[in-house]
C-alpha cells in the first residue's frame, strides 16, 4: 500500500506530530489536492487572516504521485489565499512530489508562524525545523542550489523574495522553472517565516502489483505515443498554443482591450531561444524549455500575459520578464495581469504619477516592467501598491474594477479571451479559485472538431458550437470533476483526457493504476463521485469564507465590450445567457438556486473520515 504519513508541524512551538493517514480518507478523497482541501476544512478556523499565523499551510501528494505512473510527479499546495481571501490551491510538478513520499510523507500540515526564519528538513520518516537565516532574502535560485550544497542531494520547495516581503501573488518554486503558481501562496510561507520546505529519502513506495503495474504502465506508454500530439508537446511546448488562439483572435491584449497581437510570439520563433527540452519525474512528454536567456519556459501563459496582454513583441523580452519572475517567485498569470490592469487605467486618468510616484506606464515598455516587477518583490514605491494584486482596487478607487480581469479576486490566469468561448467563460467564472483554467478548461470544445458521438459520450452533449450556452454546463461539470480526480491522484492533466486529447488517460486507465498501485477496486462510478466530492469541498469553504451566487461571474468587459479583431470580432458575453448557464449549472451540481449546498450534503461531507 502507498501508506506514506501525515506531518503535522507547529512553527509556533515547535511541536511535530507524525500520523498515519486512514485507507478510508484514501478511498474518498485519492489524496494531493482531495485531501488537502479536506484538512482545510478540518484545521482552518473561520475568518483568518490569511497572512496571520492562524492560516494553515498544507503540502499534499497523489495517490499515485512518485509511483511508475507516466508524469506522476504533482503535488498541491493549499491554504486561505492572500490574494483573494477564499481557497487558496495550486498544483505542481518538478521533483519535490515525489521526493516527500520516498523521505516518508504524503503530506505536511504546517501551523503557527517561527520567530525567526526557518525550513523544513524530511528525511526518512523524520521532519526537523531547522535554521533558514542564511537563506532568508536569497531568491529562489540561489536558495536552492545553497540548500543542495549544504544537505547534499534534495528537492526543496521555496518562497522567494517576494513571498518574504508578503507580496500577495507571490508564488512556491521548486526547480529552476516549477511554480506553485496560484493564490499566493508564497506569501503564506513567508508569513510563517517559513523559507523553504526540504525532502530527502530512500524509502521505497510499496506497490500492491508492481509487475503488474509495470506491464500496465509500458501499454500506457505505448498508447500515449502514438497519439499526434505527444511529440508535437515534447518538441514546442506549451507555446503551440499561442498561433492557434491569435489565428482566430482569442489572444488577452492590452488588458484585454484587443484580442489578437503580432506572429513573432509565436511557438516557431520561441523555439530559436530554446536551448533544450526538458521533463519533470517521470514524464514521457518533456514540454519544458529550457531558455538560452538563463532559466526555463516560457510557457503559453507568459507569451500571452508577460507578451501580448502587456504589450511586448518580441520572445527575448518574454522570456527575460519570464526568468525575472521565476527568480523573485512572482506568479506570472498575475503579474501580467495586474501590470496591464495599471497599464490601462493610467492611460485612462483613473490613476496619474501621483498614484505611481511619478513613474509613467506604458503599455511595451520592458525596463518599466522589469522594474516594477522588482518594486514589487520587494514592495518599494508603486510596487507595493501593485503587490496587493486585485486588493488594490481599494487604492485605486472603485472605477478601476470595471478593468480589471479577474474573478473572485484570483486574475485570470489562461491568455485566452473567453468572450468568444462560452464554456470557458462559465468554467473561469465557477471556479473554486478564481478566475482559471486548470479547474475546468474544455480544450476539446475549441481545437477539435469531434464528432456528435463522441461529444455524447465525453460530455453528454452534441453541442459543439464554442460560441453559444447551449449545454456548456454538461462540458465544464465534466472538466471540473475528471481535473480534481487527476489533481487527487498527482498525474499531470497534460497526459489526461479532456486537457490536451480526447485519447488520453480516462477514468478506466485511472481505475487500472489505483488497482495496481492499491489493490483497490473501484467501480466506473467511485472516481466521479470522487471529484464531485472534492468540487463540493471547495465549494463548502469558500461559501464559509463568505462567497455568493454573485462571485460567479466574469469580469465586466467580457460583457460590456464586444472582440474587435479577427474571426471572432463583435463576440461578447450575454449577460442573460450566461445567467440561465449558471442556473444549470448549479442545477447539475445539485445545488441550490443561489449555488449553495444543501443541508444535507454539507452534513455528508462533515463526516468524512
Amino acid at each position: 500500500m502507498l501508506n506514506r504519513k501525515l506531518g503535522i508541524v507547529d512553527l509556533s512551538t515547535g511541536r511535530i506530530k507524525i500520523e498515519d493517514i486512514p485507507d478510508s480518507l484514501r478511498k474518498k478523497l485519492l489524496g494531493g489536492r482531495g485531501m488537502n482541501v479536506y484538512y482545510l476544512n478540518k484545521f482552518l478556523p473561520r475568518n483568518v487572516d490569511p497572512l496571520s499565523p492562524d492560516n494553515v499551510l498544507i503540502f499534499g501528494t497523489g495517490l499515485l504521485t512518485g509511483t511508475l505512473t507516466p508524469s506522476s510527479s504533482r503535488y498541491n499546495i493549499t491554504a486561505k489565499s492572500p490574494e483573494t481571501g477564499i481557497l487558496g490551491d495550486t498544483n505542481c510538478g518538478g521533483f519535490f512530489g515525489p521526493e516527500l513520499r520516498y523521505a516518508g510523507f504524503d503530506r505536511l500540515i504546517i501551523l503557527g508562524r517561527a520567530k525567526k526564519p526557518d525550513y523544513l528538513y524530511v528525511h526518512n520518516g523524520k521532519i526537523e525545523i531547522r535554521d533558514a537565516v542564511k537563506y532568508w532574502g536569497k531568491d529562489t535560485y540561489d536558495v536552492q542550489k545553497e540548500l543542495r550544497q549544504d544537505l547534499g542531494p534534495c528537492e526543496s520547495a521555496v518562497c522567494g523574495v517576494a513571498g518574504e516581503n508578503l507580496v500577495r501573488f507571490a508564488c512556491v518554486r521548486t526547480g529552476v522553472k516549477n511554480a506553485a503558481g496560484r493564490c499566493g501562496l508564497g506569501a503564506v510561507m513567508g508569513s510563517k517565516n517559513l523559507k523553504a520546505v526540504v525532502a530527502n529519502g530512500d524509502i521505497g513506495l510499496k506497490i500492491k502489483y508492481p509487475d503488474k503495474m509495470q506491464k500496465l504502465v509500458e501499454e500506457i506508454k505505448e498508447y500515449l505515443l502514438s497519439s499526434k500530439i505527444t511529440p508535437i508537446l515534447g518538441k514546442l511546448g506549451t507555446p503551440l498554443l499561442y498561433e492557434v488562439s491569435n489565428v482566430i483572435g482569442a489572444i488577452r491584449t492590452k488588458n484585454s482591450q484587443l484580442n489578437a497581437w503580432t506572429d513573432a510570439l509565436n511557438a516557431e520563433e520561441v523555439e530559436k531561444l530554446v536551448e533544450k527540452m526538458l521533463a519533470c519525474s517521470s514524464c514521457m512528454v518533456h514540454c519544458r524549455h529550457r531558455n538560452k536567456l538563463g532559466g526555463e519556459g516560457p510557457e503559453y501563459t507568459a507569451l500571452g500575459l508577460l507578451g501580448a496582454n502587456i504589450g511586448m513583441e518580441t520572445p527575448e523580452q518574454v522570456i527575460e520578464l519570464n526568468n525575472i519572475c521565476n527568480e523573485l517567485g512572482l506568479d506570472i498569470s498575475s503579474a501580467g495581469t495586474i501590470l496591464a490592469w495599471a497599464y490601462e487605467l493610467f492611460e485612462r486618468g483613473i490613476i496619474n504619477k501621483e498614484t505611481t510616484g511619478g513613474l509613467e506606464l506604458r503599455f511595451g515598455d520592458l525596463e518599466l516592467s522589469k522594474k516594477l516587477l522588482r518594486m514589487i518583490s520587494r514592495r518599494e514605491g508603486f510596487g507595493n501598491t501593485l503587490a496587493e494584486s486585485t486588493q488594490a482596487v481599494k487604492i485605486f478607487g472603485k472605477e478601476s474594477k470595471d478593468y480589471l480581469i479577474a474573478v473572485k479576486g484570483l486574475p485570470q490566469s489562461d491568455p485566452h479571451d473567453v468572450r468568444y468561448m462560452k464554456a470557458f467563460a462559465l468554467g473561469i467564472a465557477t471556479s473554486s479559485r478564481g478566475a482559471d483554467h486548470l479547474r475546468s478548461r474544455p480544450t476539446l470544445e475549441i481545437f477539435f472538431k469531434l464528432p456528435p458521438e463522441v461529444r455524447q459520450r465525453i460530455y453528454g452533449t452534441k453541442v459543439q458550437d464554442p460560441t453559444v450556452f447551449d449545454e456548456k454546463e454538461k462540458t465544464v461539470y465534466f472538466s471540473e470533476h475528471i481535473f480534481a480526480v487527476i489533481d487527487s491522484l498527482g498525474v499531470c492533466k497534460f497526459i489526461c483526457h479532456g486537457f490536451n486529447s480526447p485519447r488520453f488517460l480516462d477514468y478506466e486507465h485511472f481505475k487500472q493504476l489505483i488497482y495496481t498501485a492499491t489493490g483497490w477496486e473501484m467501480d466506473e462510478k467511485e472516481l466521479p463521485e470522487v471529484g464531485r466530492r472534492v468540487i463540493d469541498m471547495e465549494r463548502m469553504f469558500n461559501l464559509r469564507e463568505g462567497i455568493t451566487m454573485a462571485d460567479d461571474v466574469v469580469p465586466k468587459r467580457y460583457f460590456d465590450d464586444p472582440m474587435p479583431l479577427k474571426l471572432v470580432k463583435g463576440h461578447h458575453i450575454d449577460r442573460a445567457e450566461f445567467a440561465k448557464a449558471l442556473a444549470r449549472y448549479y442545477e447539475l451540481h445539485n445545488w441550490t438556486d443561489d449555488g449553495q449546498l444543501k443541508e444535507e450534503r454539507v452534513k455528508e461531507l462533515e463526516a468524512i473520515k
